[in-house]
């Protein structure tokens, strides 16, 4: 609470002021050095209507494209010192999206939803002119969405309407290097054009990235581009269309294996081979291999399995025992065991890994301007990907989705003395299609010896290089027709209320193809007997429903004296259960269960002081699952969440910006805690120490069962209680600017069941630019205290049996060229 006191605290501070004067203060304001950090400027990202965020009734920050490259911004985890309530651990060590207050977040694209992206490619945020962070479910005109929040994407090319009024093209080419040979290659141009006598507004930009990395076996190679377009058809109709094309080609990391408290603590890590299972010589360990070992037993030991009597009558660790598991599964141990100290460098990543994704996003949006403040915009919307992914432990996967939107908003506003009145409805209907399959069966993350590398011993012959065999393989589509009614009523007398309605008719079809999956897997995705029966002619089950759902919110600000704004909303959120490639699993079809919703509860006050050069937020809120029976483990926990927000932003004159963040978070998984406790995969060497067994007995295997959870603190979903966070640049008249950003993460629990604590850590970036009119030269160092600290990794099934260390100090510099 120090944080949030020390943050109310500056609106006490005055300062001179340098605002330009405006008859609107929300129109043409231009603070001199703020970066645009201060919501000075309209931002529809969450409801959709002209308001700046300090109007809006909802914990929502903006990071700024020159933000973005003052501080170095380069992925999604340099996002949490610049905005309160975000915070992502480890998947595999893909930033895709940010999990917000305590679950993962959504990515919208101009406003537009993407398809879930947990960690099938990084986002390009290096690439953004803006990102709008806003926590806590969509409003009815951006949803349907997840209960944590979203980032709103604004591209760099989204700068085409103002190239039309350019007199003649601007560009600008950057080259950046940095640590461990990465080169980055990018330009961009925008300016206005002509067919004829038609005038144009265009905005090109591209990246290149070639880059090694710190860990073994790991490359970048990404090629970037975006592209817009902005015209007037008639001086009434205007259309505004491009796109984006993202090709990655890089791999996963699962981080370190065979964790103990130890090895955290002091790098100390046990040694040993697996037993060899690669009975027919070529090199990988394939399922059967792997089911014949142990005498047939296989290597997934659950519980204590066949060490009690009756088999299977203890599912818990503590049923397992040291001379069982040598007896019964030698083929599980280690053999020729040793310690020593491990490289942050040397983690679960093979010579032959790779994850490979290509993204497609295209958009057209067609605006009609009726006068009398009538707009009527159809957005039509593309986003899909082409993934496939293959780490030689034991996953891999492939993904071919794509989602077609198309929404019509028609607003109004109406304005008289009593105020002005906006309403927007927006009938919209979204496709989307997937096929995606899952290889996670026979995951053995503890069998390669990490100080000598994946060998025969170690390395899993994959579904994706057999096409047979999968843990899951679904195909289908999903429908939504939606209508949204949105109306917000911002009284003369300083009351603003927002109220909203969406009504959603949700159509899915979905289906196993039993064919190509593996019957034999404990705890593949299509557990029920109906849905392992094939029910068509080809030895596939489909699962087809359709339901009609709702949405709402309602949300009230009011102005009082001396620029405070207090604040409260609640909103119900309905949406549809999706996997990691966009997939919805038929067997929650069958159950009816593959719609779930979130309600959200919010209170709070913002203010804007110092002729707009200070602004400070604080939020309080919960938020959660109204069902928990169900959940999709990567993307859409189940999960209340409590907590608090703040954050102040002060430009405190034209050389001085200072930011400051705190959140404070509470996550709860309530099916875990509902549940008393949950099928995991046993978490690490530790877990099987504390309940007297031998590690070496069974890091070659792939232990899981049951792990109760003795007390309600034990349901937490591991993830910091508090963050601190704040950011400061100071820019001399000489061209020279100085930057400083910092978050403190305070010690947490790697797991659920508390077998492994990571240490708190203290990140600080440091940078020093400087630009003339045309050239820019700047150097960023990351982690410049050389923090050494860990993300635990996809934390409802690993956690503490795959650690991340994370990067070391490393630096970046850029030359830009301004013509």
């Amino acid at each position: 609470m120090a944080g949030v006191a020390g943050l109310l605290g500056c609106t006490a501070l005055t300062a001179p002021a340098f605002a330009q004067e405006s008859e609107d203060p929300k129109e043409d304001i231009v603070v001199t050095g703020s970066l645009d950090a201060l919501p000075l400027k309209d931002v529809g990202t969450v409801f959709g209507f002209d308001k700046t965020l300090t109007e809006t009734p909802r914990s929502v920050s903006t990071v700024s494209q020159a933000q973005i490259e003052r501080f170095g911004v380069t992925s999604i985890y340099d996002l949490i010192a610049q905005a309160p309530g975000t915070f992502t651990n480890s998947f595999f060590g893909v930033g895709g999206s940010l999990d917000i207050r305590g679950t993962p977040g959504e990515v919208y694209f101009r406003g537009l939803r993407r398809l879930d992206n947990p960690g099938n490619y990084p986002t390009p945020i290096g690439a953004a002119d803006r990102i709008d962070i806003v926590r806590g479910p969509a409003s009815p005109i951006m949803g349907p969405a997840k209960t944590g929040g979203y980032i709103n994407f604004v591209p760099k090319s989204a700068r085409a309407g103002n190239g039309s009024y350019l007199a003649e093209p601007k560009a600008e080419f950057t080259y950046t290097r940095g640590s461990w040979n990465n080169n980055m290659l990018s330009a961009s141009v925008v300016g206005p054009g002509s067919i004829g006598q038609h005038e144009f507004g265009y905005s090109l930009y591209g990246e290149l990235t070639d880059s090694d990395s710190y860990y073994d076996y790991i490359k970048t190679r990404q090629t970037l581009i975006q592209a817009s377009f902005d015209t007037d058809i008639t001086p009434d109709l205007r259309i505004e269309f491009g796109g984006m094309y993202d090709n990655y080609k890089g791999t996963q990391n699962g981080g370190w294996n065979r964790v103990t408290q130890e090895l955290i603590d002091n790098g100390t890590y046990i040694t040993g081979q697996a037993k060899p299972l690669d009975t027919d010589g070529d090199g990988k360990i394939s399922p059967a291999e792997a089911r014949a070992a142990n005498g047939g037993l296989g290597l997934g030991t659950f519980g204590g399995a066949f060490c009690t009597d009756p088999p299977f009558d203890v599912p818990f660790a503590f049923g397992l025992n040291n001379t069982c598991l040598a007896t019964l599964y030698p083929d599980s141990g280690l053999t020729n065991v040793g310690t020593t100290k491990l490289s942050r460098r040397k983690t679960l990543t093979g010579p032959n890994d790779f994850l490979n994704n290509v993204a497609k996003t295209l958009y057209a949006d067609l605006i009609w301007d009726g006068g009398n403040d009538l707009e009527i915009k159809n957005q039509l919307f593309y986003d899909g990907y082409k993934n496939s992914n293959e780490n030689a432990y034991g996953f891999s996967q492939f993904a071919d989705s794509y989602v077609i939107e198309d929404k019509i908003v028609i607003s109004k506003k109406f304005t008289s003395n009593a105020g002005t009145f906006s309403i927007q409805a927006a009938p919209s209907i979204r496709y989307t299609k997937f096929k995606h399959a899952d290889d996670f069966g026979y995951e053995y993350f503890g069998r390669v010896d990490l100080t000598e590398g994946y060998t025969p011993l170690s390395t899993r012959l994959l579904s994706t290089q057999t096409d047979s065999e999968y843990s899951s393989y679904f195909q289908g589509h999903y429908t939504d027709a939606a209508f949204s009614l949105l109306a917000d009523l911002d009284f003369a007398f300083g009351l603003d209320v927002t109220l909203g309605g969406r009504y959603d008719r949700m159509s899915v079809s979905s289906t196993a193809v039993l064919p190509k999956i593996d019957p034999t897997q404990f705890g593949v995705n299509i557990p029920l007997e109906a849905v392992n029966t094939p029910n068509r002619a080809d030895g596939t089950n489909l699962q087809k429903d359709t339901k009609g759902v709702w949405s709402w919110t309602a949300s009230a600000n009011y102005k009082l004296p001396f620029g405070l704004i207090p604040y409260a909303t609640i909103a119900k959120q309905s949406v549809i259960i999706t996997g990691q490639g966009a997939e919805v699993d038929p067997s929650n079809v069958y159950g009816d269960s593959w719609i779930t919703s979130s309600k959200l509860y919010e209170g709070g006050i913002k203010g804007s002081w110092l002729d707009n050069r200070l602004y400070a937020a604080l939020s309080i809120y919960k938020q959660n699952r109204t069902d928990y029976s169900i959940q999709s483990l990567t993307v859409n926990q189940a999960i209340k969440t409590t907590g608090i927000e703040a954050e102040m932003r002060w430009s405190v004159n034209r050389h001085l910006l200072l930011t400051t963040a705190y959140t404070h978070t509470k996550v709860v998984n309530q099916a875990f805690l509902n549940g008393g406790g949950v099928f995991f995969y046993y978490y690490g060497a530790d877990l099987l120490a504390a309940n007297g067994i031998d590690p070496t007995l069974i890091l070659g295997a792939a232990p899981n069962g049951l792990v109760p959870l003795a007390d309600k603190s034990m349901a937490e979903r591991p993830t910091p209680r508090n963050i601190y966070s704040g950011t400061a640049s100071y820019a001399f008249d000489n061209g020279i600017a100085l930057t400083a950003s910092a978050y403190h993460v305070g010690s947490m629990w790697a797991d659920y069941p508390h077998t492994l604590r990571l240490p708190a850590y203290t990140l600080v970036d440091l940078g020093v630019s400087y630009e003339t009119d045309h050239w820019l030269f700047q150097f960023n160092l990351k982690n410049a205290l050389n923090e050494r600290y860990f993300r635990a990794n996809f934390v409802e099934l690993y956690a503490s049996q795959n650690i991340k260390p994370e990067l070391p100090r490393s630096w970046q510099a850029s030359i830009k060229y301004k013509f």
